[in-house]
C-alpha cells in the first residue's frame, strides 16, 4: 500500500452523471494505484440552492433544525449514486452519512463545529478493503440531530477525516486548477500558486478566496494535514498547502482576494460607558453571528455618545438587526445598514519583513479613485472595507502594482464557479 488517501469533490466536479462518472475513475485510480481511500463528495451541481428554495417556498423563515435534514440530503445522493459508479468499475464502495461516518459536532444547525471524529467505521470499511464514500458538510449533534458545516463544509468534513485517520494528504478537487494570484474571472493573467502557507491560505479564505473554506484550513494547520486543492478536470499538479516552515520562499504579496458578500452595520448613539461594546459583540455572538472589521469613532467630548461600525457578511445581516433590536430599544440605539459594500485585501508572508505595503495599497486605490471605508490588518494582511462596485477595478489595480503575474502566468480557460 501506498498510503491512505482523502479525496473531496465539489458540487461542480459531481452535477451530472458524466462528471460523477469522471469522479468514480479518478477515486479507483487511486485506489489501483496502491492507495487506501475515502472520498468526501458534495451535493451535485446547484442541488443545495434548490433545496433551500424548496424550504422557502413553504416558509419564509424555515425552522433551523430541519433546514440540516432537508440539506443533508444532497450530499447522500451523491455519495449513493458514485458508490454505484465505482462497484460499476469493479471495486466495492460503500457510502456513510456523515453520521455514520463518526462526525460529532455542536448544536449549532446550519452551522455547526466539528466536535470530534469517531472514524472506527470508517477504518473497518478499509480495512475490508473498500472505498469509503462520506456525505460532506454534515454530522450529527451531540443531541443526536443532523447538523450541517455551513457552505462549504464538505471540505471541513474531507480535513477533519483525514486528521482522524492519519491520511497522507487531503486532495480537495475542484473546478479550479489550484489557488490563483487573484480570482481569473477578474485578473484574467492571474498566476497559479504550487505552494501556499497555512497562514496565507487562512487569510486568503477569510477575506474571501472560496477555493478552501476558512474552517477546513484552520482545521488542517492545527492538525497537521497537508491539502492539495487541484481540478477535477486536469491531471495537473494544483496548490499544495503547507506548513510556513516547509515553504521555500516568501513573497512580499502572494495574492489580491476579495468579497462582495459584506454587509456593514453601524450602531449611532452608542453610550460612552464601560461594557456596552461587550453587550453589542455578545448579543452578535449569541445569535452566531460572526463580526469582521469593527471601528469605533470616539465622543468628542465626554458624556457624547459615540458610534460603532461593523462588517457581517451579507448572509448574517437579518440575524445581526434581530440579534440587536432588543439593546437598540433599550439604549435608544440606532441602526443602520450597507448591504453594497466590498472587501479587497493583499495578502503575503513576506510584508513581516517589508515595510510600505500600506503605503503602496493606499496609493494605488487612491489613483484609483477608490475611497476606503474601514481597514484592518495582520502581520500577513491588509484588508480594506470599500464601495461594492469598486472592487473589480480596485483588485485588478492592486494586483498590477504589487506584479503578481510574473512569468509562466497560467489563463482561466473555463469558469470558476467554485472560486468564490
Amino acid at each position: 500500500m501506498s498510503g491512505t488517501v482523502v479525496m473531496k469533490f465539489g458540487g461542480t466536479s459531481v452535477a451530472d452523471a458524466e462528471r460523477l462518472r469522471r469522479a468514480a475513475t479518478r477515486i479507483v485510480a487511486k485506489r489501483e494505484a496502491g492507495n487506501r481511500v475515502v472520498a468526501v463528495l458534495s451535493a451535485r451541481g446547484k442541488t443545495t440552492d434548490f433545496l433551500i428554495a424548496e424550504a422557502q417556498e413553504i416558509s419564509p423563515n424555515p425552522d433551523p433544525r430541519e433546514m440540516d435534514m432537508l440539506l443533508s440530503t444532497g450530499e447522500r445522493q451523491s455519495c449513493a449514486l458514485c458508490a454505484m459508479a465505482i462497484n460499476d468499475l469493479g471495486h466495492r464502495a460503500i457510502s456513510l452519512t456523515g453520521s455514520q461516518a463518526g462526525i460529532v459536532t455542536d448544536t449549532s444547525h446550519t452551522k455547526a463545529r466539528i466536535l470530534d471524529v469517531r472514524a472506527d467505521r470508517i477504518r473497518q470499511g478499509l480495512d475490508e478493503d473498500a472505498i469509503v464514500l462520506v456525505a460532506g458538510f454534515q454530522g450529527v449533534s451531540t443531541a443526536k440531530d443532523v447538523t450541517t458545516l455551513g457552505r462549504g463544509g464538505s471540505d471541513t468534513t474531507a480535513v477533519a477525516l483525514a486528521a482522524a485517520i492519519g491520511a497522507d494528504i487531503c486532495e480537495i478537487y475542484t473546478d479550479v486548477a489550484g489557488v490563483f494570484s487573484a480570482d481569473p474571472r477578474i485578473v484574467p493573467e492571474a498566476r497559479k500558486l504550487p505552494v501556499v502557507s497555512f497562514e496565507e491560505m487562512l487569510e486568503m479564505s477569510a477575506s474571501g478566496a472560496g477555493v478552501l473554506q476558512l474552517r477546513s484550513v484552520e482545521y488542517a494547520r492545527n492538525h497537521g494535514v497537508r491539502i492539495h486543492c487541484r481540478s477535477s478536470f486536469s491531471d495537473e499538479p494544483g496548490t499544495v498547502v503547507v506548513g510556513e516552515e516547509e515553504t521555500v520562499e516568501q513573497p512580499l504579496i502572494t495574492a489580491v482576494t476579495h468579497s462582495t458578500e459584506e454587509a456593514r452595520v453601524t450602531i449611532k448613539g452608542v453610550p460612552d460607558t464601560p461594557g456596552i461594546a461587550g453587550r453589542i459583540a455578545t448579543a452578535l455572538a449569541v445569535a452566531n453571528v460572526n463580526i469582521d472589521m469593527i471601528i469605533q469613532n470616539e465622543p468628542v467630548s465626554e458624556g457624547a455618545l459615540a458610534d460603532m461600525s461593523f462588517t457581517v457578511p451579507r448572509s448574517d445581516l437579518t440575524d445581526a438587526r434581530a440579534a440587536l433590536a432588543p439593546l437598540a430599544s433599550e439604549l435608544g440605539l440606532e441602526i443602520q445598514t450597507d448591504e453594497a459594500m466590498g472587501k479587497v485585501s493583499v495578502i503575503g508572508a513576506g510584508m513581516k519583513s517589508h515595510p510600505g505595503v500600506a503605503a503602496k495599497v493606499f496609493t494605488t486605490l487612491g489613483a484609483e479613485g477608490v475611497n476606503i471605508e474601514m481597514i484592518s490588518t495582520s502581520p500577513i494582511k491588509i484588508s480594506c472595507v470599500i464601495s461594492g462596485e469598486a472592487v473589480p477595478g480596485a483588485v485588478r489595480a492592486l494586483h498590477a502594482a504589487f506584479a503578481l503575474s510574473g512569468e509562466g502566468t497560467i489563463r482561466a480557460e473555463r469558469p470558476f464557479g467554485e472560486f468564490v
